[in-house]
């Protein structure tokens, strides 16, 4: 809690300071503390509902630790178009978790993002941070084996 509160103050003053504070408890942490999220809405003077709302409504902060490895796929027009749903229950079955879950070993967590920018590349995936396009059933299953 001692650097939750050193982040929290040192961005403050800052004008909109909530999402910078967010961030950079994100970039600390790996993650948002569901617990701190009180004590940044103390500091800012804004109710717990708005920085939960804050906190929850950007699909990029999590408030629970993510897997060693983040797998995401796009669910962009494009994607959905090129096959995109089948490679989503593909991933589904293959790691036996949803959207925003994490593998019971804590391996791989799947993530959906709705573009990724590679729509003549569809479809496209994300594998730490590394972009994948042309995604087929065998690409998948390599990205999934490189995780696990």
């Amino acid at each position: 809690m001692e650097q939750a509160r050193s982040i929290i103050e040192k961005h403050a003053a800052q004008n909109g300071a909530a999402l910078p504070i967010l961030h950079a408890l994100q970039e600390h942490f790996g993650y948002v503390p569901e617990n701190v999220l009180p004590v940044v809405a103390h500091v800012l003077n804004v109710t717990r509902a708005e920085i939960y709302g804050v906190a929850t409504f950007y699909h990029d902060f999590r408030l629970a630790p993510s897997g060693a490895h983040r797998l995401t796929l796009c669910r962009a027009e494009a994607c959905q178009a090129m096959g995109g749903a089948a490679l989503e229950a593909q991933a589904k079955s293959r790691l036996g978790v949803e959207w925003g879950e994490t593998t019971p070993d804590g391996r791989v967590t799947l993530d959906q993002t709705f573009c990724l920018g590679l729509c003549a590349c569809a479809p496209s995936a994300m594998l730490d941070g590394k972009i994948y396009g042309r995604l087929n059933a065998q690409k998948l299953d390599a990205l999934i084996e490189e995780a696990a």
